[in-house]
């Protein structure tokens, strides 16, 4: 391994075609996931026969470290751990505690919250900020359906309740809104994160990849959704916490607590977009919609030193154009796309 590099907090970072920084990382820890959301990974395609990647195939923790410091110096502040299901990775609480050790980083991590009560404690003790989990709707038949493997919602709200007792917070919730399945548990998500004082967030359902049949169709638009928790629960919208903040803010009018909306289907934030990519077998991808990512683990195991592989980072994002969100049309549909699962969402 080559010596890490030294990071700048005075410098700029490196900008693509359209004026974007790197400032957020999301780095997928494992391919796998215990669940088989139909949005994500249905069972017809993710089958028990299924090949996932070898362990071999996987980035080590110190390769993922090693990635996360040259990605700090080229000026990102958040890392983000996902899978799959980032929790499945056997000893994750040791690459946390490495990349807790990068000064001035907001390190987060999304999970199905399945076994976020077991963990809890050892996340935060390893150095991990804050959660967000993946819930989308607290009627358990609902839930099972939509997960696909009978998990009960309890024990993901139990996850919930642990990770706030020990700190990992401020807890986000994010639930996936799909039309005919799901929408008529928004009010009572709404009603029910309002009162515990977690931040609740619908995201509109999205085209990632092609095994979760996305039809236009299957859309709850976010203005739908707010308009729908307005009239019970009054809603004012907020300014953005930082710039490139992929959700919209709103928050009761009482001032009991906030919601969030990500629409980048109808109002897409191509933009404004800080996000790169790291899939779990080390490929760099720069948008959530990828035809094809640049192979970081090839140059790691072939010795490149970490300025030969910061030159190729910077490259990369130096000429990337991505903006599918905007362009979205008949002439997308077609094209070959990661499944969410691989690149983590």
């Amino acid at each position: 391994m080559g010596t890490p590099l030294a990071v700048s907090t005075s410098k700029p970072g490196v900008t693509d075609t359209m004026g974007r920084h790197i400032r957020d990382l999301r780095i997928s820890v494992a391919d796998r996931c215990n669940f088989r959301c139909i949005y994500c990974m249905p069972k017809e395609i993710f089958g028990s026969d299924y090949q996932f990647l070898d362990r071999k195939e996987l980035l080590t923790f110190e390769e993922i470290e090693r990635i996360a410091r040259i990605f700090v110096g080229h000026g990102v502040k958040k890392i983000r751990l996902t899978g799959g299901e980032p929790l499945v990775r056997r000893n994750l609480e040791l690459l946390i505690e490495s990349l807790a050790r990068i000064e001035d980083l907001d390190l987060t991590l999304t999970t199905n919250g399945s076994l976020l009560a077991r963990k809890a404690q050892a996340l935060k003790d390893a150095g991990l900020n804050r959660v967000t989990v993946s819930l989308d709707s607290l009627d358990n038949d609902v839930f099972k359906a939509m997960n696909d493997v009978g998990f009960p919602v309890e024990k993901v709200l139990a996850g919930i309740d642990t990770a706030a007792e020990v700190g990992l917070g401020p807890i986000k919730i994010n639930m996936v809104v799909k039309r005919g399945v799901n929408e008529q548990s928004i009010l009572p998500m709404a009603r029910y994160f309002r009162e515990k004082g977690h931040i609740l967030r619908f995201i509109e359902y999205m085209d990632v990849g092609h095994s979760n049949g996305w039809r236009l169709d299957d859309v709850v638009p976010a203005a739908e959704i707010v308009e729908l928790i307005s009239a019970e629960m009054p809603l004012e919208q907020l300014p953005p916490n930082y710039p490139g903040e992929v959700a919209n803010r709103w928050r009761y009018t009482d001032g009991s607590n906030e919601v969030g909306v990500i629409a980048s289907v109808t109002q897409p934030f191509c933009g404004g977009c800080t996000r790169a990519r790291i899939s779990a077998e080390g490929k760099l991808y720069t948008c959530l919609f990828a035809v094809k990512g640049q192979d970081l683990r090839q140059l790691l195991r072939d010795g490149a030193s970490d300025e030969e592989i910061s030159q190729a980072v910077g490259h990369t994002w130096r000429n990337r154009t991505d903006r599918y969100s905007e362009i979205r049309s008949s002439l997308t549909e077609g094209l070959p796309k990661v499944e969410m699962s691989y690149i983590g969402g």
